[in-house]
């Protein structure tokens, strides 16, 4: 498929940067996106990819970032939902707006995502879409009631499309990233260094992403967690 690209949708300097990357590195064109494609300017011309701005929550940005990218690249192979909200807080502090909000980030935008990536892999009968999930995805604790409901539905989501789409070629993954992923912009930090054991790499989730990408269809996975050896479960 030399004529197919990676879309990753919610892409920051962490985890999104190191997804683009290895989905580069293995041959695809690859667009980023993000609230603000300014952003993601250097990353874009680090992987000779296209950068995108898209509010993830907005169904026509969602339908105009797929037909863009579509144009300027050729067909999604994969698509990644990486975008994130999180506000701590008491559920009797948590406002409407609040809770909506975080909803509309890691819910509906997985929804509209989704959707679309299905929609342009059908006529195909193949391709990949995978789904960023969290901790939150299996547990709500206290304050963390934002984040709980948006990942619940999300993991609900991708669980109803996988059922729905696997016998038609498409592969649909969650990915439980059960603990903090480490900064890997900082000094001293990186595969390696001495605190590698204890926090994720974005590099090394990235591999493991592109690992479900390339999965036979004879052994797909639908749920993968990944954690560092420390973190309690």
């Amino acid at each position: 498929m030399n004529d197919a690209s990676a879309l990753i949708v919610g892409v920051g300097p962490g985890l999104g940067a190191a997804l683009a990357r290895r989905f580069a590195e293995g041959g695809l064109k690859v667009a980023v996106a993000a609230r603000r494609a300014d952003r993601l300017a250097a990353l874009a011309v680090e992987i000779g990819g296209k950068a995108y701005g898209c509010d993830a929550g907005d169904e026509a940005a969602v339908e105009a970032l797929f037909a863009r990218a579509a144009a300027d690249l050729g067909p999604p192979a994969v698509v990644v939902y990486n975008a994130g909200a999180f506000q701590r807080g008491a559920v009797v502090e948590t406002t409407a707006a609040d809770f909506e909000r975080a909803w509309r980030i890691l819910c509906l935008g997985g929804f509209l995502v989704g959707r679309a990536a299905a929609r342009a892999m059908l006529p195909r009968g193949a391709g990949t879409i995978l789904f960023t999930g969290a901790t939150a995805s299996l547990r709500g604790g206290a304050n963390f009631v934002n984040l709980a409901v948006g990942k619940f539905g999300l993991r609900a989501l991708a669980q109803s499309m996988a059922r729905e789409l696997g016998p038609k070629g498409i592969h649909v993954a969650h990915v439980i990233i059960d603990g903090q992923i480490e900064d890997a912009t900082r000094e001293g930090r990186g595969p390696g260094s001495r605190v590698e054991d204890a926090l994720l790499h974005p590099d090394a989730i990235a591999e493991a992403y592109w690992q479900l990408h390339a999965q036979p269809r004879n052994a797909w996975t639908q749920e993968l967690d990944l954690r560092p050896w420390v973190e309690k479960f």
